[in-house]
């Protein structure tokens, strides 16, 4: 085991990420994900990104029920694009509500 994979003692100075886990629990979790491979790593955070994206798109339904699925997807692109960006990549402007 490298110095970098070595655990981190668990004394009486040692602080959890979380209140609410232990740090010999949170030791398993840091264990579990040093072990996953680079793709298992890249596969979990792809998952991660399109379970944001759907709690975006959903929360964005509710707000604008009328907006169609399009619709909804241009602006959820220019929120991470940004105005000049959009206007320059889909001929929008995100600060009107047209289209």
């Amino acid at each position: 085991m490298t110095k970098y994979n070595a655990p981190v003692p668990i004394t009486e100075h040692y602080r959890t990420e979380s209140a609410d886990t232990s740090p010999e629990s949170e030791q398993v979790m840091i264990d579990l994900a040093r072990r996953r491979t680079p793709g298992e790593k890249a596969s979990r955070i792809w998952g991660m990104m399109e379970f944001v994206h759907d709690l975006a798109f959903a929360g964005l339904r509710r707000r604008r029920p009328e907006l169609t699925d399009d619709q909804i997807r241009l602006r959820l692109t220019a929120r991470r694009l940004g105005r000049e960006l959009t206007m320059a990549a889909c001929d929008w402007d995100p600060d009107s509500d047209e289209r």
